[in-house]
C-alpha cells in the first residue's frame, strides 16, 4: 500500500489527484465462527458478505469479470446433502456422510471418466458406499473468457461411511484424507491434467474459483440455500504474488487460507522431505507410503502450508497447536517461562515458517485465526452479544449493530484467537497458549538440550602441526590463500567474519576445473519478496541467532531425540566462542 503523510494526502485530495478508495494491499482473508458452537445461515451469510466487502484485495483481469480466486470454506451442511441424497434415489442411511467436492477435466470426456473411477475405486477399497455424483450448478454469465477458458467441471461425489459407534468424525476424516491422497496419486500416474479435489471430508466443504470475490454466491447457486448452515466459514479474496492465478490455487485451501508470503518456502519444502518420513510412520503406520510427499508439487507457499498444516491435524494435533508449530510468536522479554519453553522445545523439531502471516483455519473442531511474529499483515476481530466473532484483514466487513458489540481488537505480533466449536468456548491468545504449554512439562524436555559449554573443551582437542605439514593439510583442505587473508585473518583478529562486497566471479564448482570444497558447491537464496528488511539488531524482538543441530525428531512424538539436540546461540557468548575456536 502506499504510505503518504497526511501532508501529503491533504495536497493531492486538494489538486485531485488522490482517491483513498484506490489503495489495496494483498489477500483479503478472514473467519467468522458461532462463539457458541451452533451452526447458522447467519455464519454463511456473514462471510459472503465479508468476502464482497474486501473485493478490492484482488486482482482482476483485463476481462473484468476473472480474478485471481475467492473463495469460503464451511461446515458440510448435513440437512442439504441428507436431500441430495434422497433426490438421487437413495435412501438416507444412518452412517456418516462425507461429500468430496471436486474440479475434473471439462472438455477432456474421456479424462473425466477415467477421473471418476479412481475416485470411486478407492473409495470403496476404503469400505465405504457410493451414493453418487451430482453435479454443481453453477451460473458461468459472472466469469470472464480466461476463467471460462480454463473453467474445470465441478461434481460432488457423496458418500456413506461408518456408523458413529463404529468410528468418530476425527478417525473417519484422517482416513478420508489417506483415501484421497490416493486418488491423487493415482490420478497422477494416469497423467491426466485439470484434476483437483478441493475437499473430502465429513466435516466441511470448499466453494472456490477463479472470480471475483462479489461473485461468488451468484456462481454456486448453493451458497443462497437457507439448509446451508455453518458454525465457521473461511473466506478469502487471493491477490496472486508467486503464482499464476489457476483454479486449483484459489483459496481457502483444506484447512486455512493465508494472506502474505512465506519466504522460506524452499527450505521448509526441503526440512518437510526429512520430516515426513519419520511423522508418516508414527501417525499413518502402514498407510505411511500414500501421503508421500506431503507437499504436492507445484503448490504455492499458500498451498505448502496448507499441506503440511493437514497433515499434522490429520495426525491428531489440533489446529492452535499446529499454528504454533509452523507459525510460532517471537520470543518477548516478558513471556511466560511456560510459553518460553514450550517455544523452546518445538523450535527443536519444526522450522518456522516465516514471512508475513494472517492466518484463517479450521481443522474442524477448532476455528482459529493467527499471525505472523511481525505482524506484518493485519487481522482485526469483532465480538458480539450474541456469539458471532468476526476476524479479517479490515474492520467492518460485515455490518452489525454497534449495540451488541462487546469487543474490538486487533491481533499483535504472533497472537491468536480461537473458538473451541465442540465446546462453545471461546479462547484469547494467552489461554490458548496456557492450553498448549500446560499439555507436556516443555520445561524439562530442554533441560536435555545440550549447548557449547556441554561439548569437550577446544583446548583439549587442539592439534599443532609444524609448518609443512599445516601447509599440506590446507592444500588437501583446499584453502587458498585468499581464503587465509580475507576469510580466516579476519575472524581470528576481530572474531567476526568478513564483510566484502555481493559481487562473486568465482567460477561455480561444478563447472569449475580446479578442485573444491564440498562446501562451495552450494549457494544462500535470500527472498525476494514485498517485506520490509530486517535485521537482528534492528528487529532483535522477532529475531533470533540461536542455531539448533539435531532437530531431525519426529515432530508429533513429544519424546524423540531430545538429547541429540544441540543449541548455539551466536548473538552470545556461545558465538563468540564458537568463532574463536
Amino acid at each position: 500500500m502506499t504510505d503518504f503523510t497526511t501532508d501529503q494526502r491533504a495536497r493531492l485530495a486538494e489538486e485531485g489527484m488522490y482517491r483513498p478508495d484506490y489503495e489495496g494491499d494483498a489477500c483479503g482473508v478472514g473467519l467468522v465462527a458461532a462463539t457458541d458452537g451452533r451452526a447458522s445461515r447467519r455464519v454463511v451469510q456473514s462471510a459472503v458478505d465479508a468476502l464482497k466487502a474486501v473485493w478490492h484485495r484482488g486482482a482482476v483481469d483485463a476481462d473484468g469479470k476473472t480474478g485471481d480466486g475467492a473463495g469460503l470454506h464451511i461446515d458440510l451442511p448435513l440437512r442439504f446433502f441428507d436431500d441430495a441424497v434422497a433426490a438421487s434415489g437413495h435412501k438416507v442411511r444412518p452412517n456418516r456422510l462425507a461429500v468430496g467436492m471436486i474440479f475434473l477435466p471439462r472438455t477432456d470426456l474421456g479424462a473425466q471418466e477415467d477421473c471418476r473411477t479412481i475416485v470411486e475405486s478407492a473409495i470403496i477399497e476404503a469400505g465405504y458406499t457410493i451414493y453418487g455424483w451430482r453435479q454443481v450448478p453453477v451460473d458461468v454469465s459472472v466469469i470472464g473468457q480466461k476463467a471460462q477458458a480454463t473453467r474445470p467441471e465441478i461434481e460432488q461425489i457423496m458418500i456413506a461411511g461408518p456408523l458413529p459407534d463404529e468410528q468418530d468424525a476425527a478417525e473417519f476424516e484422517k482416513t478420508l484424507y489417506l483415501v484421497r491422497r490416493r486418488i491423487e496419486k493415482r490420478v497422477i500416474a494416469a497423467q491426466i491434467q485439470g484434476f483437483y479435489i478441493c475437499s473430502l471430508s465429513c466435516r466441511s466443504i470448499i466453494y472456490k474459483g477463479l472470480f471475483l470475490a462479489e461473485s461468488l454466491s451468484v456462481f454456486y447457486p448453493d451458497l443462497c440455500d437457507q439448509r446451508f448452515e455453518s458454525r465457521v466459514a473461511i473466506f478469502h479474496q487471493r491477490y496472486s504474488t508467486n503464482t499464476f492465478p489457476q483454479w486449483w490455487l484459489a483459496q481457502p485451501f483444506r484447512c486455512l487460507a493465508h494472506n502474505g508470503e512465506i519466504n522460506t518456502i524452499r527450505g521448509n519444502k526441503n526440512w518437510m522431505l526429512s520430516h515426513e518420513i519419520r511423522m508418516a510412520s508414527l501417525a499413518f503406520g502402514d498407510n505411511s507410503e500414500d501421503i508421500k510427499p506431503v507437499i504436492p508439487a507445484g503448490a504455492s507457499d499458500t498451498a505448502a502450508l496448507d499441506a503440511v498444516f493437514e497433515a499434522i491435524c490429520r495426525s491428531g494435533r489440533d489446529a492452535p497447536t499446529a499454528k504454533l508449530m509452523l507459525v510460532p510468536e517471537a520470543a518477548a522479554p516478558d513471556m511466560p517461562p511456560e510459553h518460553r519453553a514450550m517455544y523452546q522445545y518445538l523450535a527443536s523439531v519444526m522450522e518456522p515458517w516465516d514471512g508475513p502471516a494472517a492466518l484463517a483455519m479450521t481443522d474442524g473442531r477448532w476455528a482459529v485465526a493467527g499471525m505472523d511474529r511481525n505482524a506484518l499483515r493485519p487481522l482485526r476481530y469483532t465480538l458480539t452479544s450474541d456469539g458471532l466473532l468476526i476476524v479479517g484483514s479490515e474492520s467492518g466487513m460485515v455490518v452489525v449493530p454497534e449495540s451488541t458489540i462487546v469487543a474490538k481488537g486487533r491481533l499483535g505480533p504472533g497472537e491468536m484467537i480461537a473458538v473451541d466449536l465442540d465446546e462453545g468456548v471461546l479462547l484469547q491468545d494467552r489461554a490458548v497458549k496456557d492450553r498448549i504449554s500446560g499439555e507436556a512439562d516443555y520445561a524439562a524436555m530442554i533441560g536435555e538440550f545440550h549447548t557449547l559449554a556441554d561439548l569437550p573443551s577446544v583446548e583439549d582437542a587442539i592439534v599443532r602441526y609444524d609448518r609443512a605439514e599445516l601447509a599440506r593439510r590446507q592444500i588437501a583442505a583446499g584453502q587458498t590463500m585468499e581464503d587465509m587473508e580475507l576469510i580466516l585473518s579476519p575472524m581470528v583478529e576481530s572474531a567476526k567474519e568478513a564483510i566484502g562486497s555481493m559481487g562473486d566471479d568465482t567460477p561455480l564448482a561444478v563447472i569449475s576445473d580446479k578442485p573444491r570444497l564440498i562446501s562451495q558447491f552450494f549457494r544462500q537464496n535470500f527472498s525476494q519478496v514485498t517485506n520490509p528488511p530486517i535485521d537482528p539488531l534492528r528487529e532483535r524482538h522477532v529475531m533470533s541467532l540461536k542455531t539448533r543441530f539435531g532437530n531431525l525428531a519426529n515432530i508429533l512424538d513429544v519424546r524423540d531425540q531430545r538429547e541429540r539436540v544441540l543449541v548455539l546461540d551466536l548473538a552470545g557468548a556461545d558465538g563468540r566462542a564458537l568463532v574463536a575456536a
